[in-house]
């Protein structure tokens, strides 16, 4: 029976168990879990929050993970400006960043979600307003929705991926962890 482990991944923590690269210590996966023989399904960005799945199963990692099975990924973006519903259809019909066209992805403003506060706190300035959008992709490029999000004209100030595929973050704080069986 493959082992899947869902992680809340708190901001600044490298989405790998080692980091022997570095110079300086960098908080890892390995901070966190402690759980032999499972590996990340996927990536998240040192300062992006949020659902990172890992498993001992090599099928099911890739059908995680690979782009080809298409397997959805929710955000809940905190963005810098005000954006319309109409702001948001380059997102929803693609868009071209330096590395080629975007998928379409499903966008939608919603008001501010309940989260744990974050560290270091999102910047807050007085004279900028922000605002949330749930985007769900079903790619997974590099920095992919903060690139969306700033070239649609609205820079990403927060990122917590909420749900991938049918696993969301339901519970979990961030450091947090649960093992479920599939």
């Amino acid at each position: 029976m493959p082992r899947l482990v869902l992680f809340n991944k708190p901001m600044n923590v490298l989405s790998q168990f080692t980091d022997a690269k570095s110079p300086t210590p960098r908080a890892t996966l390995s901070d966190f879990i402690d759980r032999p023989g499972i590996y990340p399904a996927g990536r998240l960005d040192r300062d992006s929050e949020g659902l990172m799945l890992l498993t001992d199963d090599g099928r099911l990692q890739a059908r995680i993970a690979d782009p080809k099975h298409k397997m959805q990924k929710t955000y809940l973006v905190q963005v810098e400006g005000a954006p319309t519903e109409a702001d948001l259809d380059p997102l929803r019909r693609g868009l071209t960043l330096k590395d080629g066209p975007t998928k379409p992805a499903r966008a939608r403003l919603i008001d501010a979600p309940e989260l744990w506060e974050r560290d270091p706190p999102v910047r807050f300035r007085k004279s900028v307003p922000d605002a949330w959008i749930e985007i769900s992709i079903r790619e997974g490029r590099n920095r992919q929705v903060r690139r969306m999000t700033a070239a649609a004209g609205f820079p990403t100030l927060r990122l917590v991926r909420w749900r991938i595929g049918d696993w969301a973050l339901d519970g979990l704080a961030p450091g947090e962890w649960r093992e479920i069986v599939v």
